[in-house]
């Protein structure tokens, strides 16, 4: 097809490790529940309001530090962009551009697809098509949410040195000093999809250095952060930074692993810091102390994976994410346990369902919930609430539903969580209110604390609607977008979020 946009077909990280790159997904706002035409209009509807970009501000529960104050700090959060995924990959209305004909249907791409449900469960939310240079221009809004929403720079995955995708990655590194010189990129080559050698992926790495918007550390060295580092030994590496050094580029290398524990020792003589992809349940979060305390004997710093869920339909398997549990548990490993920096799992992998951006079926509930966090981690001190908040998690589907008309199931990742069927209401409340809750035709009511409280419901078939009241009055109200249902046509088991704030 003419229209087709390049993609790797690669295959990514340990358990919770990455993707195939060929595949991944299903699903249309809401095929999975066979209401197309309700998903067109609600795609029709976010291409007439999306187009100007929101302030944060009033959105959060709680007035966000200056950009100054975020940046002063020395503890960096990046988030891992995936060139793959831009907000439009053909510039065309939501309603019938590459997402919505390809990506988010089992028919798209001529039925490759189809045994899975479709490439995608979830798109970026959508942009209106625009003149002149629209990738560029939709690579600078990126950029200006994320630096909104107090992230230091993206580290970009480097999946190939020919093609689209790297022509991407000159547009974002454009873009990102276009919009905010102080908006950094990390380079990423990916280990898993390139098959180079050192010289030649030193002359690449060069030449992308030479952008403005390329990290580089005080002392002037190029920060390279490749993924799946152990898949060639310290040697190459050094190798890779020899050909640097006569670029006249100097490397602090900070090599991402698949398997942290067995390479640390190997690689510490030739590394300024260390991380690990990290896995996505939150009861398989018990190791980060112990890695940290690692990095840190070995004189590196550490940078932490913080992610929010992982489900992969190509691959069959998906991570148990409690809602919120797997995105308030990582956040609190990174601040409670000395993490030097954060890389955020990811910022737009729609593919592994591992997305923070905001997109169709989440808007910003993720990356405003993040952005709390984030100050913490930043400020070393919790923001103090200010705006009653409540946000919602649900599946749209129940874990063991029926009617899926695929023929390849995902199922639980080894060692996740034990799947559930649960809403979550997460409050961020000035005060102790009153929260009353109707899942489906199931009423509850609590009261709920002052301050975060995360609070889980039995998830029911329909809507979910809450209020929380004090004195009498409404300080927060939220209705999910998307009913729930116990049959689909289509299997999608992420979570979907809502904010009362946006």
């Amino acid at each position: 097809m003419t229209d087709q946009p390049a993609r790797s077909t690669r295959q990514h990280r340990r358990p919770p490790g990455r993707r195939r790159r060929t595949a991944l997904g299903a699903l249309f706002g809401l095929l999975l529940i066979g209401v197309v035409a309700g998903t067109g209009l609600a795609l029709d509807r976010q291409d007439r309001t999306s187009s100007g970009e929101r302030a944060n501000a009033t959105a959060l529960p709680f007035d966000p530090p200056s950009a100054d104050v975020l940046r002063a700090s020395p503890h960096l959060v990046f988030a891992h962009y995936f060139t793959p995924y831009p907000l439009s990959l053909d510039n065309q209305a939501a309603s019938r551009d590459y997402y919505t004909r390809n990506y988010l249907t089992p028919q798209g791409e001529q039925g490759k697809h189809a045994a899975y449900g479709g490439l995608l469960r979830d798109r970026p939310e959508p942009v209106t098509p625009s003149t002149g240079n629209w990738q560029l221009a939709n690579l600078e809004r990126e950029v200006r949410t994320a630096r909104d929403a107090g992230i230091d720079g993206f580290t970009v995955d480097l999946l190939s040195l020919t093609g689209p995708n790297r022509d991407r990655v000159d547009l974002l590194l454009r873009a990102a000093h276009r919009v905010d010189p102080g908006f950094r990129i990390v380079l990423m080559p990916d280990m898993t999809s390139l098959h180079t050698d050192p010289r030649t992926l030193a002359d690449q790495l060069a030449e992308l250095a030479a952008a403005p918007a390329a990290y580089r550390l005080a002392d002037g060295r190029l920060v390279v952060s490749p993924f799946k580092a152990e898949a060639q030994d310290p040697a190459w590496w050094n190798q890779v930074t020899a050909r640097l050094r006569q670029h006249g580029v100097g490397t602090a290398l900070v090599p991402v692993f698949l398997n942290f524990r067995a390479n640390a020792e190997r690689f510490a003589p030739i590394s300024h810091a260390f991380s690990s992809w990290g896995n996505r349940s939150y009861v398989r979060q018990d190791n980060v102390p112990g890695d940290i305390r690692l990095a840190h004997s070995l004189g590196k710093k550490w940078m932490q994976a913080v992610s929010v869920q992982d489900a992969r339909p190509n691959q069959g398997v998906y991570d148990e994410a409690g809602n919120t549990a797997t995105l308030r548990s990582t956040w609190n490993h990174a601040i409670s346990d000395g993490a030097d920096w954060v890389q955020l799992t990811t910022w737009n992998d729609y593919s592994e369902g591992s997305q923070f951006a905001p997109s169709l079926h989440n808007g910003h509930t993720y990356l405003d919930i993040s952005s709390y966090y984030l100050t913490r981690f930043k400020t070393g001190a919790w923001p103090r609430i200010v705006r009653d908040t409540v946000y919602v998690t649900s599946r749209v589907q129940f874990t063991g539903g029926g009617g899926v008309q695929q023929a390849r199931l995902m199922r639980p990742r080894a060692g996740t969580a034990a799947p559930r069927d649960q809403v979550e209401l997460l409050t961020f409340l000035t005060a102790p209110a009153s929260v009353t809750a109707r899942v489906g035709s199931a009423p509850h009511a609590y009261r709920a604390p002052v301050g975060v409280n995360a609070h889980a419901l039995p998830l029911s078939p329909g809507i979910t609607q809450v209020v929380a009241r004090r004195a009498g009055d409404t300080a927060a109200a939220v209705t999910t977008r998307y009913p729930a249902r116990r049959t689909a046509t289509v299997q999608d088991l992420q979570y979907y979020g809502v904010s009362s704030g946006r």
